[in-house]
């Protein structure tokens, strides 16, 4: 883990485009300005966990429970039998 000291209105760059600082400090708590691109998520770390796990259990659902919520086939009309008189 890379550990960088900032102080107020200092800021870090990651990659070319993300860029974080350090926007205040009172007591035990830093207040952080982060500038990104639109592509790029950012979530407090609890809530991108809270996002994963709901990811996980929706890729757990089973095709034959989506196969249930799905109405049931239609069957195609049978066209009329021009032969018959």
């Amino acid at each position: 883990m890379l550990v960088l000291s900032r102080q107020r209105d200092e800021s870090i760059m990651i990659g070319d485009n993300v860029q974080i600082t350090v926007v205040d400090i009172r007591g035990d708590k830093v207040r952080l300005g982060i500038v990104a691109p639109a592509e790029i998520s950012v979530h407090r770390k609890e809530v991108y966990e809270a996002i994963q796990r709901e990811n996980r259990k929706a890729a757990g659902v089973r095709a034959d429970d989506v196969a249930s919520l799905a109405p049931a086939p239609r069957k195609a009309p049978v066209p009329p039998d021009d032969n018959k008189r």
